[in-house]
């Protein structure tokens, strides 16, 4: 039979606080002195404590409610504490002189825990050393990207009994661990005044938690670890293990699968002062907490701001990561009150990217005045920082006058005469990364050879000779079109180089969910008349070409571990669809070329469609 509570509270203060008097145990345990009383001489009677010890017989009483283990979550990125997770995890920066993942390893071996995991993904290679140094069990969660932390839980599910779960980044100004606890709860702090927080609900003296809402004020908010028993480590991995492939799933927290079915996972509240847990949501946060911090921190990110800007790492307020870009990682930031944006090159970029190449294209454009955001990049490094534009509108895809004026933009820059030393064949470029894909073999479906025997046949048929492309954008599609009221502007030229024409028309219908009316209308913007048979086939079938590279390029964005969501299909379609209408189109001029020509000799005309008449 188990303990009651309050039996259980005086045994784990007599282990856990060396207390020698009942006024000590009363004060540790939180029980009045009274119940104490009550409570000892029961314990005493039973043989459990002896002289203000625990009996061996109370250490057996004690055994189901021992801390086996524990669990630190550490896979994730961690964006919005941007831009340090952008070089490193965060639970391996240093606050106030201490890892912030050492610190609470060494914690939990204070409390006598010493099997824990540490559940790594994002820049996994910065945990690995944990293994020697503490003595720690690494475990890779290769899902990170893909899930939340359902992945992490699922992932050491064989492990969950009595088990603290922790993440890597939370602070303990005391140690909260425990060798002994009575049953499962999540810690907590309150907040005072609206939150976004996850806050809770609770019923009865125990503080049971019978509710849990995201965003409330004046109200008990989770802050911090939790642990669990072996009841609600068998019920939850069971009730995981039933959701977990479920299409909703992936995105959720665990506390939010918690959250859903409070009333079957019992877990009480543990209050905690304010003071004693923090999670540093922000740099900001933690630049609160810690003044020191900001100028201590190793951060290449923060001195490349420094240095274009001239400013302090005290002067960088008020960082909000932006997550609109496809490719990148992006924050933006004040600095004396003007804003600025910090480009990150993404994951797998470097083999996919030409920085000298966009760095040419940026200033090209800064000059011919389509992008007044550009300040500075590192033509080998990639990282770029621009002005942030506050009163901007979104583009949008059927307001006319922002498509025509989209279309001046690309008709400026194919007009300028601006010769690049680097050239973007859309065709080829696709090919290196089905080089690239083949290593995760991703092109196994059943109709890619199709889809690239299109392609190939189209590229053919449209491609240009070398001297009649011109400096293309190459990612000329709605986010990167900064629209103002006096200006819009044209961002992010990471594909830019000498290319056809074609490209930019290409991409912004391929990115689009224009009908064929209405691309047909986006070609006449730009020609500013109706486009020729010659021309029409060329835009067309450069059309099917373009999509065809941007559906490459996305399963490989899904294989490195960073899927581009509903794009994907849609390129996939528009390379079957317009490269259909591209094939008829070429049928069509084959077949007025081959009719009689009206010459009075009656040979036929003959012509032939080069496919970049413009």
């Amino acid at each position: 039979m188990g303990l009651t509570r309050n039996a259980f509270n005086v045994l784990a203060a007599l282990v856990r606080d060396n207390v020698r008097t009942q006024r000590d145990i009363a004060d540790a345990s939180g029980l009045s002195l009274g119940v104490v009383n009550r409570e000892y001489r029961e314990l005493a009677d039973k043989g459990l404590v002896d002289e203000a010890q625990v009996t061996p017989a109370g250490f057996t009483a004690l055994s189901p409610y021992r801390v086996e283990n524990a669990v630190i979550m550490a896979a994730g990125l961690s964006s919005r504490f941007a831009p340090l997770s952008y070089e490193r995890p965060k639970g391996v920066l240093k606050v106030r002189g201490e890892v912030l993942v050492e610190r609470q390893i060494r914690q939990l071996k204070e409390a006598g825990i010493d099997d824990i995991a540490v559940v790594v993904g994002y820049m996994k290679e910065q945990f690995f050393y944990l293994e020697d140094a503490f003595g720690v069990d690494i475990v890779v969660n290769e899902d990170y990207a893909t899930r939340n932390n359902n992945s992490t839980i699922h992932k050491v599910a064989g492990r969950l009994g009595n088990t603290y779960i922790c993440s890597s980044d939370d602070y303990f100004t005391e140690n909260p661990f425990e060798p002994y606890v009575y049953e499962a709860y999540y810690a907590a702090v309150y907040e005072q005044g609206p939150t976004s927080e996850y806050c809770l609900a609770t019923k009865g003296s125990e503080r049971r938690i019978v509710d849990v809402q995201v965003g409330g004020r004046d109200a008990w908010v989770m802050l911090g670890h939790a642990y669990w028993d072996r009841a609600f480590s068998q019920a939850f991995t069971t009730l995981l293990d039933a959701e977990y492939d479920q299409p909703d799933t992936a995105p959720k927290l665990w506390e939010d699968l918690y959250a859903e079915h409070v009333r079957q996972l019992p877990m009480v509240m543990r209050p905690y002062d304010h003071d004693a847990i923090w999670e540093f949501d922000s740099l900001d946060d933690l630049r609160a907490f810690d003044p020191d911090f900001i100028d201590n921190v190793d951060s290449h990110i923060m001195d490349n701001i420094c240095a274009v800007l001239g400013c302090t790492r005290q002067d960088i307020r008020d960082i909000v990561p932006i997550k609109a870009g496809l490719t990148n990682l992006s924050f933006r930031f004040d600095v004396d009150g003007s804003p600025y944006v910090y480009r990150h090159p993404g994951v797998g970029t470097d083999a996919i990217i030409n920085r000298e190449s966009e760095t040419f294209s940026q200033e090209a454009a800064r000059d011919l005045g389509i992008d007044g955001t550009y300040l500075y990049e590192h033509p080998q490094e990639g990282w770029k920082l621009s002005r942030y534009l506050d009163d901007c509108e979104p583009f949008d895809l059927r307001n006319w006058d922002h498509v025509e004026r989209a279309m001046e933009i690309g008709r400026t820059l194919h007009r300028s005469g601006i010769a690049s030393a680097w050239t973007f064949d859309v065709h080829e470029d696709t090919k290196k990364m089905l080089a690239l894909l083949d290593e995760r073999r991703r092109t196994s479906f059943p109709d890619f050879d199709q889809l690239y025997d299109l392609a190939e046949r189209l590229n053919d048929l449209v491609k240009c000779a070398p001297e009649d492309m011109v400096l293309c954008h190459n990612d000329f599609y709605e986010p990167n079109f900064l629209v103002q009221k006096d200006r819009m502007h044209l961002i992010d030229w990471e594909y830019s180089g000498m290319s056809d024409y074609a490209s930019d028309l290409a991409v912004y219908i391929c990115c689009s969910d224009y009908t064929y009316d209405e691309a047909l209308h986006v070609l006449e913007l730009y020609f500013q008349r109706p486009l020729t048979a010659e021309e029409l086939f060329h835009c067309i079938g450069y059309l099917s070409v373009v999509s065809f590279h941007w559906f490459v390029w996305a399963l490989y964005k899904d294989a490195c571990g960073t899927p581009v969501g509903e794009f994907l299909y849609l390129w996939y379609k528009y390379t079957k669809s317009y490269g259909a209408k591209a094939l008829e189109l070429h049928e069509e001029l084959q077949g007025s070329a081959t009719k009689p020509a009206p010459a009075t000799d009656g040979k036929a005309c003959e012509t032939k469609c080069e496919g970049t008449a413009r």
